[in-house]
């Protein structure tokens, strides 16, 4: 089961046999995770298991020592059901990083310094090699907002951004003022619902703001505007989004 690994900067490879044929000819997305599990090692076993259908391409230690799970020319299940831009089948067009850090239910710690700089060598390889746009790095809750938390709002993506690895402007400052949250509808739900889905979110526009809207808002915090993760779209929220939109690549 094992292979060439697809970059010098692994370390290892540790197959997993959680993995397929991809569907299509598209692979234009890199996914980031957290393997929200107490150790390391527990969630490399995890995802070499065969019951539990899960795996990745690459997964990186808390000391930056990069291992490739399953080659990037096969489908990794990593992503599960989710969307994007109208893509469904995430694992089919998408590479996946497993980041080991024990997550939301671990207290969300900060992500070591040795780590976050080999994820962004890593990352930085894969989008070159597969001339990723930056727009299409993104979190597993942004694909997946109703589901997922991961890697959460402690991860570093201005960091990655600085090292040319996604897309990203300066979060508009928090402040008082109007704000769009559950139960609100109308035409600036609408706006904002239709925002949202051309930045790439699953967002229907309906002009209701429901649960699952306010999923998708939450997400959209996580990655863009970290200081404030609530649900609420507050002006902070809408400025960053429009001016991510506004600085999409042509």
């Amino acid at each position: 089961m094992s292979f060439a690994p697809d970059t010098p900067l692994v370390q290892a490879v540790v197959a997993s046999p959680n993995r397929g044929a991809r569907a299509g000819d598209a692979l234009d997305m890199l996914i980031l995770h957290y393997t929200g599990m107490p150790t390391a090692e527990g969630a490399l076993e995890r995802l070499r298991d065969p019951a539990a259908e899960v795996s990745a391409h690459y997964f990186v230690f808390e000391d930056g020592r990069v291992v490739q799970m399953v080659p990037e020319a096969e489908r990794a299940w990593h992503a599960g059901a989710g969307a994007w831009a109208g893509v469904r089948d995430i694992n089919s067009c998408s590479i996946g990083i497993e980041i080991a850090h024990p997550g939301h239910a671990g207290g969300l710690p900060p992500y070591p310094e040795a780590q976050i700089a080999a994820v962004a060598r890593l990352a930085r390889d894969i989008v070159v090699r597969r001339a990723i746009p930056a727009p299409r790095v993104l979190a597993h809750s942004d694909v997946a907002p109703a589901r997922k938390e991961d890697p959460g709002e402690t991860f570093p993506w201005e960091r990655l951004a600085q090292e040319g690895v996604g897309h990203w402007v300066p979060p508009a400052p928090v402040r008082d003022g109007r704000f769009l949250a559950m139960g609100d509808t109308g035409q600036p739900v609408e706006a904002l619902q239709a925002m949202l889905a051309l930045y790439g979110y699953e967002q229907p526009v309906t002009g209701g703001f429901d649960a699952a809207m306010r999923a998708v808002v939450t997400a959209f915090q996580r990655h863009f505007r970290p200081a404030r993760i609530d649900g609420v779209a507050d002006s902070s929220t809408i400025t960053t989004l429009r001016d991510l939109i506004a600085a999409q690549p042509a």
